[in-house]
């Protein structure tokens, strides 16, 4: 496979080499190819990259050993250009969108303001790259020191954040597992991708160039366990969960060495005998052992109290509560574990005894701000069950447990502020309505909070659906019921944090399909995407259109906005191509 690589980020001087009457520029929109370690015939040039003309080249004297060193070491330089500097980690992502969700809080909100509610109705096209592959991109883009870097389920890339163009394509199929699972992209370490296969496997990648420097096997793909969502990078920590609903298979959190791949520490989702949470499950069958609670997708981290915390799958046998009496901790939880041991703070169960294919594993978002008269460090889920959950993130104590949307599940809640789910509600021989569908409500798809108006915003489908057990008793296995959707409607909510009740909703429905997430900015912006191709920038405080264009096929991920050389970014992937916006140029 042909990988070529393109530095961005040297601008002080470019090296031009000239093996006779071709040129061949290192400059920072042009190319090195893989050969560049050979020997080279007329001359290697050293130039001012401001003033690059075949006309004025500035000549490098010294023999061919003078000039193989010189080409190393600016290239060493142009790479080393590629590494993501620690740091940038713990700031507000605005050169750089490092991370899933941009930066340890998920909130998905950035400080640029150079595109604002005043100027984006002039946003337009910078450029635009086509994957070629006939998949629509889940991932999140990451953009570090210029490049960008998303993947498909099979595919991996690193393009030019300023132009779209390709810098490298990496194609790996999957050879089992869930081949056709969303991916949501890479995490990134230093200089090295990770990169969460469909066949299961945690694979390491050299960010300069592509190419594999490692991989493990996370799980078993025979039982359709697969890798959908990156990893959380904390210091030298990776940390990571697994998807996997179709056999019944145990859920875990486990944090990996960043440059071995080495296991430092795991998190069952099902506590072991003598633990907290043990007299939750029956102990007459095995299900235990396989009580489901996956962790499949990226959790969030707060540095001060060194937690993260990550929310757990439904448990199973899916939609078939009868064999698996009980709560069933931690599945549906958000759980706070400590970065170094993985050792469990304390836990929040969303949806205890779920039988309705309810994951909790929405972002649990971070934020400080005042409730009720007092500041709190605090978090928030607005999970697939029509709930709104905001917790203490210190202790897991809940501050507001409020439907976002009409249910039909919940009694009421316990003495932890946990919701109570009706018996009738559950999947039954001959069907049990319920609201939310399976779908949800929220499901996979990234909310964001704006800080300005202290709104919560969530693409979401207002859904009714019918459940029906299929293995009734304690010996079901894997998915022991079905569901279906008798109606569903794509909608945008925003919810007030210290309320929780809806401030605005915006119908969204179409016939294109997707499943958006969203991205607040200090220019008081919100960015999504409606069901129908629309690309979106909307008033965050109303819902009120500001800007908009058709993307020529669903969203199925979130914007991202990032600032370089004095220009702000907005990159909105639809379909199988990512476009990026910006002002126009002067």
């Amino acid at each position: 496979m042909s990988r070529r690589l393109l530095y961005t980020d040297y601008r002080w001087f470019a090296l031009v080499i000239v093996p006779g009457p071709s040129w061949y520029d290192a400059s920072p929109r042009g190319e090195l190819g893989d050969d560049i370690g050979a020997g080279f015939a007329a001359r290697i040039e050293l130039r001012n990259a401001s003033a690059i003309t075949d006309a004025n080249p500035a000549y490098v004297s010294g023999g061919l050993q003078v000039k193989k060193l010189l080409l190393f070491l600016t290239c060493a330089a142009c790479l080393s250009a590629q590494e993501l500097d620690p740091a940038k980690l713990l700031k507000p992502a605005t050169d750089t969108w490092p991370m899933y969700n941009g930066d340890y809080s998920g909130q998905r909100y950035s400080s640029l303001d150079q595109i604002n509610k005043d100027n984006v109705n002039t946003m337009t096209l910078a450029w635009a790259f086509q994957s070629k592959v006939p998949s629509a991109i889940y991932a999140t883009p990451l953009e570090v020191n210029g490049i960008l870097y998303f993947t498909l389920p099979n595919d991996m890339w690193a393009i030019d954040a300023r132009t779209g163009r390709q810098i490298w394509h990496f194609n790996r199929p999957a050879q089992s597992g869930l081949a056709g699972a969303g991916h949501r992209g890479f995490a990134m370490y230093k200089d090295r991708l990770y990169f969460a296969s469909p066949d299961a496997q945690l694979i390491c990648l050299d960010a300069r160039n592509g190419k594999i420097l490692w991989q493990i096997q996370m799980a078993d793909p025979a039982l359709k366990a697969f890798g959908s969502s990156p990893p959380l990078v904390v210091g030298d920590h990776l940390i990571l969960g697994i998807s996997g609903d179709i056999a019944d298979l145990p859920g875990y959190v486990e944090s990996r060495d960043p440059m071995t791949g080495k296991l430092q520490w795991r998190w069952d989702s099902e506590p072991k005998n003598g633990e907290p949470g043990w007299e939750t499950w029956p102990h007459d069958t095995d299900v235990i052992t396989r009580g489901g609670g996956m962790t499949w997708l990226t959790g969030t981290y707060d540095p001060d109290l060194n937690l993260i915390y990550w929310g757990t799958g439904n448990p199973h046998p899916v939609e078939a509560g009868d064999a698996r009496k009980g709560a069933n901790l931690y599945t549906c939880s958000i759980v706070a574990l400590n970065a170094d041991t993985g050792k469990m703070v304390w836990y929040y169960q969303i949806s205890p005894h779920d039988t309705h294919d309810w994951d909790a594993i929405q972002t649990p978002i971070l934020f400080d701000a005042n409730f009720q008269g007092k500041p709190r460090k605090l978090l928030a889920q607005i999970s697939r069950n029509g709930i709104f959950a905001l917790l203490d993130r210190t202790n897991g104590k809940s501050l507001l447990t409020v439907p976002y949307m009409d249910i039909n599940w919940m009694a009421g809640l316990d003495e932890r502020g946990q919701p109570i789910p009706k018996r009738e509600s559950e999947p039954q021989l001959d069907g049990a309505l319920a609201r939310p569908g399976a779908a949800g409500g929220t499901n996979w798809n990234s909310s964001s909070f704006d800080p300005a108006t202290g709104l919560f915003f969530a693409n979401l489908l207002d859904s009714i659906g019918i459940y029906y057990v299929t293995m009734p008793g304690k010996n079901a296995e894997g998915w022991g019921g079905r569901d279906f959707i008798l109606h569903s409607k794509s909608v945008l909510k925003a919810i007030d944090y210290q309320t929780g009740k809806v401030r605005w909703t915006r119908d969204m429905s179409g016939s294109r399909g997707g499943f958006a997430s969203s991205l607040t900015t200090a220019g008081h912006l919100l960015f999504t995407a409606d069901a129908s191709g629309g690309l979106l920038a909307l008033d965050p405080a109303t819902g009120k259109t500001l800007w908009h264009t058709y993307g020529g096929g669903g969203s199925t991920t979130a914007p991202i906005t990032y600032e370089l050389d004095g220009r702000q970014y907005v990159i909105t992937p639809a379909d199988g191509v990512i476009y990026a916006w910006a002002l126009p140029t002067r």
